[in-house]
């Protein structure tokens, strides 16, 4: 496989799904960010960029791992160049091997380069375009009112749609004070990837943490749990963070309604969500089905409650723009600002 074949990549191709990792503020940057990383992991089509047939160009990529990178690169960058932080995950840049993040450093500098010159192009903005606020702001939401459950008697965390998540990493004190067990659910390429990793960085894996292997459309929650220490009598925090778009509407509720049946009265969930007002939300769908992802599912704020007290959930607290516009970004210097169609909420099993 060749490498640096971005240079000669069409420049208006486009990695929608990976521009989608929980962000809906989606702008058509004609040179993705992360079209050198991509490209660096397959080869060049039979007959060259120019005669390259629409096949040849839809990426077969696991998206999840390919997500969990580029959300761990976010984090990472926030932490180690924006002022003010608002999450601090330095370790994510650990679990990058060097060589893909050099290659996501080199999109982001090939994208800069396609829009020199242009009225308000910056790394910031991109950022923004990518999801940073979004990304940042949901695992400190999250980290926030762990903490605060913990003192409530919380002592499991459920973390699905783990990624390279880096709480237990960062926090294993609690974990080997018996403070707190974390369990990271996701898919087995994923964890696969993410465990590779730690050996290779001679890391332990923390007593404490377990890893759960699965898929969401195929199993539920509960199941998945069942084959593990995790004990359906101790109160627990689950999260939930940029996986409810790329689920079907219906995986969404089950997967909710089977943190119900195994998760006592007092555990909650969060989770975030996008509603449909995003201008740009037919041709974003579009774009995905062409790279063999779907967006599938929205919710209606005024109708999530509803829906939730259904399942056994009492919404709490449901964040909208404005709301976190308030709490993390009123001021901030670099120009973010939050994500206009994104929500943050938190339900409590009755």
């Amino acid at each position: 496989m060749e490498r640096g074949v971005c240079e000669q990549a069409p420049p208006n191709f486009i990695l929608t799904k990976i521009f989608m990792c929980g962000m809906m503020e989606f702008k058509c940057i004609e040179f993705s960010p992360f079209a050198c990383y991509a490209f660096a992991e397959y080869p060049i089509p039979p007959h060259g960029w120019d005669g390259a047939q629409e096949e040849d160009i839809q990426l077969k990529a696991n998206p999840m791992s390919v997500t969990a990178l580029m959300t761990a690169f976010i984090r990472a960058y926030h932490a180690t160049h924006d002022d003010p932080v608002i999450f601090n995950d330095s370790l994510a840049y650990s679990l990058i091997p060097e060589e893909r993040r050099h290659l996501i450093e080199q999109g982001l500098k090939a994208a800069l380069q396609a829009h020199d010159g242009e009225a308000g192009a910056s790394l910031s903005s991109l950022l923004q375009s990518m999801g940073l606020p979004n990304v940042v702001t949901r695992s400190r939401y999250t980290e926030e009112k762990l903490q605060s459950e913990m003192q409530k008697g919380v002592r499991q965390y459920v973390i699905l749609g783990a990624g390279l998540d880096t709480f237990a990493l960062r926090h294993q004190h609690l974990l080997e004070q018996g403070q707190i067990e974390v369990f990271e659910v996701d898919q087995p390429a994923t964890q696969a990837f993410k465990r590779e990793r730690l050996t290779n960085l001679g890391w332990e894996i923390p007593a404490g943490l377990h890893f759960v292997s699965t898929d969401f459309t195929q199993e539920r929650v509960a199941e998945a749990l069942a084959r593990t220490s995790y004990n359906p009598r101790v109160k627990s925090l689950f999260s939930l963070l940029g996986v409810t778009m790329y689920l079907p509407p219906n995986d969404v509720f089950e997967t909710l309604r089977s943190i119900t049946r195994i998760a006592p009265a007092g555990s909650s969930v969060i989770f975030d969500y996008h509603t449909e007002t995003d201008a740009n939300l037919n041709e974003i769908r579009k774009e995905l089905q062409k790279m063999g992802e779907s967006m599938n599912t929205t919710f209606d704020p005024d109708l999530l409650a509803a829906d939730l007290r259904k399942l056994g959930l009492d919404v709490v607290e449901d964040f909208g723009p404005a709301a976190i516009q308030e709490r993390y970004f009123k001021g901030n210097a670099h120009g973010y600002h939050a994500n206009e169609n994104v929500h943050l909420a938190w339900a409590v099993v009755r």
